[in-house]
This record gives structure tokens, C-alpha cells and sequence, in this order.
């Protein structure tokens, strides 16, 4: 818990942030609400992948400061905000082909109109968004996750301080509507990454890590991120772009009321798993330290923990999701919506509800351990699995069933969708249980002998 409390807390502020920026959005009409998370999951699918692959940086760290090398741990910080610039120019080309993509899906003129103009908004300023992500990952690696804290709740309250100022258009700012919860998120994510970076180049962590050296492109740094990050850049990405065919495509050919209901139930959703994700970060630096210090044992028994942990509490979100399912989703609906879209959104919004109650505690399960097999170096089979496993239950069988079922509407591809985190969830628990982590060897562990685990300050 010293070093996933302020984890936690960093991984719940995002939801908390996407659920009031998507609440004051949502105060301009069901479209909007819509058109914000199509735009959000089509600009994330670049960004996702940076974020899978520098997501090892934890890994590479941890596991350097348990076999006693910490000043080896900076450069992999430094190569991950190479990577970040590299990026970049792949968002600017995706920037370019979103008009055509939302423009195939059959939405709305003018809830495509908004759709592209928030994602490219994202995308142009993700660099920033991915090089915070990427600063955090080295600092969770050598147990100071307070840093990361403290500057993602700073960077988030600026994000909603300018929503409020550019959505409505306050204190004399322009009311930009969808357009300015855009510039307000990368205005945040701009602040959540300088904070970190000033810290990382201060004198304290130039003595314990030698930050300021060893700032240029290393092709062996580069090809150790890749060598076990690549799989998390597929998983990431690919998941994303399964959610994201998921919502746009197949919840999105039921109309706008349905889509909106699915966005606003996943918005609950992510105050459940985002939490656990915290947990997950702190059992991958927890994990990779403790076989960086060669005690496999520990490490095995520190994720068992963390998996029971997030249980504990995703269980418990999924009996609130089902008690009070109604006002959660009431909540969303403002004096815009008409008596029909209101009756559309509490029938489907209660349903999915339900159906994410069925599948919180298998999602605890994956999350988490999927992060201890991340800490031990062991990602390429979790990644590959969980990638065909999205596309066949998430997709195939989404489609099918609205296919077969249509009377079920966007109930349909939910079901298949609670199926595919169930099998996941079950999966890497099997993975975990007797895969080949245990024999994985990254660093030398023939070093010099390492604090003990249990001594790290949580700062």
C-alpha cells in the first residue's frame, strides 16, 4: 500500500475527471455526450499503444532497483520520451485520416462533425498526454508515486477549472462547447507532465538516479522496451480499437440514446477498474523489484494480495452498480433530453448496469495479474491471448448477435462484451497460476545488495 495508495488515488482522479467532463457535456445534449467518447476512443488508439509499449519502463526500473542499480534506471525514462516524439508523428498522420473513418460509420452529420474535430484536438496535443504517462511509469519503478499524485490531481483540476470556463463559456471565455473539453484535457495533460519532469531533472534525483545524463537515443535501452513492450503496445491499442469498433459500430448502429447509455455506464465503469489499474501499477514496480532482488517468492505472494485486494473492491462496485443503477444513470440526463430520450436511457443504461455487475470481479483478476506477469518480464503471451480473445468474443460475436438477435438491440454486443472480460479475467489467472514468469531473467541480479523492499518511503 505505500506504493499503491497514491497510485490509487492518480489512476481514480482520471475517472473522476472523464466522469465530470463528461457529465458537463452531457449537459448539452445526448449528441454531444456521444460524440465526445467516439471522439476520445478513436484519438486514444495512437496514444494507447505509446502508453502499452513505455508501460515496461515500470518493469525495466523495478527490476534495476532490486538487483541494486538504480543510476542504470534514468535512461529508460529518457529513451521512453524519445519514443513519445516518435509518436507523435504517427498521431499527426491518424489526425488526418479520422474525418474519413467517422465519415464510414453512418453517424449523424453533426455528431460526426464533432466526433473528428474532438479527436483531432486529442491527437494534437497527445504528445503531451503520452510523455506524463511515460514520466509516471519511471517514477512508480522506483517506488515514488507521490510525485505522480500530486501532479495528475494538479493537472486534472486545471482540466476542469477550463472546462467549465470553455464548454459553458465563463468570466468572459468563448463558449467552445465539445471543442473546448478538448483544449481544457490538453491543457491538463500539458501541467501533468511538467511537474514530473522538473522533479525528475532536480538535484535530489540527479543523485540518487543521474537523470541529467545519459539524455540520448540508446538503441539498447530502445530495443529493451521493445523486446517485452510491444506485446502491451498490441494489447492496448488493440483492445482499444475493439471497444472502440464496440461502441461506435456496434452499440452505435442503435442510435444516439443507446450509444450515450453505453458511454455513461462505462463512465461508472471506470471508477470501478481505474482504481484497480493503480493497484496493478504498484504490483508491477512491487513484482519487478522483488525478482530484481531474486525473492520470487515474495513476488508471487505480493500479487495474489494485490488480485485479492481489487476483488475486494470491484465486488463491492458491482453491488452499488446494481442498488443504484437508476440515479446513477439519472444523474447524466438534463433538461435537454426529451421524455422519449430519457425512458431510452434509463432502459438501457439499467441494463448495462446489471451486466457490468457480472463481470467486475473477473476484470480484478486480469487487471491485476496481467500487471505481476508485466513485472516479471513475461508479456508476450498475455498480450497475444488477450488481442484474439477481444477480437473473437468483443467483435465476432458482437456482431453476431446483432445480427442474429436484433431485437436485443445494444444489450446484445454488452453480453458478448461481459463474456470477453469473464474468459480474460480466468485466462491470466491460468497464466499466472503455472506459466514460465518464475524462470525469466531480465537483469543481473549478481549485484550489490538492495534496500529491503519493505523500507521504500513513499515519496
Amino acid at each position: 500500500m505505500i506504493v499503491a495508495g497514491p497510485t490509487i488515488i492518480t489512476m481514480m482522479s482520471y475517472p473522476l475527471k472523464q466522469f465530470i467532463d463528461a457529465w458537463m457535456v452531457g449537459m448539452l445534449g445526448p449528441e454531444h455526450l456521444a460524440a465526445q467518447g467516439n471522439g476520445a476512443v478513436a484519438a486514444f488508439l495512437p496514444i494507447s499503444f505509446l502508453f502499452g509499449l513505455n508501460s515496461v519502463v515500470n518493469t525495466w526500473v523495478s527490476q534495476h532497483l532490486g538487483a541494486g542499480n538504480p543510476k542504470k534506471t534514468a535512461a529508460y525514462a529518457w529513451n521512453a520520451l524519445w519514443i513519445c516524439l516518435f509518436g507523435w508523428a504517427g498521431m499527426m498522420l491518424f489526425a488526418a485520416l479520422v474525418a474519413p473513418l467517422f465519415r464510414s460509420l453512418g453517424h449523424t452529420p453533426s455528431v460526426t462533425s464533432m466526433e473528428i474535430d474532438y479527436a483531432r484536438i486529442l491527437l494534437i496535443g497527445g504528445v503531451f498526454t503520452v510523455a506524463a504517462r511515460s514520466m509516471s511509469y519511471f517514477f512508480y519503478g522506483v517506488h515514488r508515486p507521490m510525485t505522480i499524485m500530486v501532479a495528475t490531481i494538479i493537472g486534472n483540476l486545471v482540466n476542469l477549472g477550463l472546462d467549465y470556463l470553455l464548454i459553458f463559456g465563463k468570466f468572459g471565455f468563448p463558449e467552445l462547447g465539445i471543442h473546448g473539453a478538448g483544449y481544457a484535457t490538453v491543457i491538463g495533460g500539458v501541467v501533468e507532465f511538467v511537474i514530473p519532469m522538473c522533479i525528475f531533472l532536480g538535484p535530489a534525483f540527479h543523485r540518487a538516479y543521474e537523470t541529467r545524463l545519459n539524455r540520448g537515443l540508446s538503441r539498447r535501452r530502445l530495443q529493451e522496451i521493445l523486446k517485452i513492450g510491444w506485446p502491451g503496445a498490441l494489447q492496448w491499442v488493440n483492445e482499444l480499437a475493439c471497444w472502440g469498433i464496440f461502441m461506435t459500430v456496434l452499440v452505435g448502429q442503435f442510435g444516439a440514446a443507446e450509444n450515450a447509455a453505453g458511454w455513461v455506464a462505462l463512465r461508472y465503469m471506470q471508477l470501478s477498474f481505474m482504481p484497480a489499474v493503480g493497484l496493478s501499477i504498484a504490483v508491477t514496480a512491487v513484482v519487478g523489484r522483488y525478482i530484481g532482488a531474486g525473492d520470487r517468492v515474495r513476488a508471487e505472494q505480493r500479487a495474489w494480495l494485490g488480485m485479492r485486494l481489487a476483488i475486494v473492491y470491484m465486488g463491492i462496485l458491482a453491488a452499488l452498480f446494481v442498488i443504484f443503477r437508476e440515479p446513477a444513470i439519472r444523474f447524466f440526463i438534463s433538461d435537454e433530453y426529451s421524455p422519449d430520450e430519457v425512458t431510452e436511457l434509463l432502459r438501457v443504461g439499467k441494463r448495462v448496469m446489471i451486466l457490468a455487475a457480472t463481470f467486475q470481479v473477473f476484470d480484478a483478476m486480469a487487471i491485476v495479474l496481467m500487471a505481476a506477469l508485466r513485472g516479471a518480464g513475461d508479456t508476450v503471451w498475455p498480450g497475444v491471448v488477450s488481442a484474439i480473445q477481444a477480437w473473437v468474443i468483443i467483435v465476432l460475436a458482437g456482431w453476431a448477435v446483432t445480427q442474429l438477435a436484433p431485437q436485443l438491440g445494444s444489450i446484445g454486443p454488452w453480453i458478448t462484451s461481459a463474456a470477453y472480460i469473464i474468459a480474460l479475467g480466468l485466462t491470466m489467472v491460468w497464466r499466472f497460476r503455472f506459466g514460465p514468469w518464475r524462470t525469466i531473467e531480465l537483469v543481473n541480479n549478481a549485484a550489490p545488495t538492495p534496500e529491503p523492499v519493505d523500507a521504500i518511503p513513499a515519496v
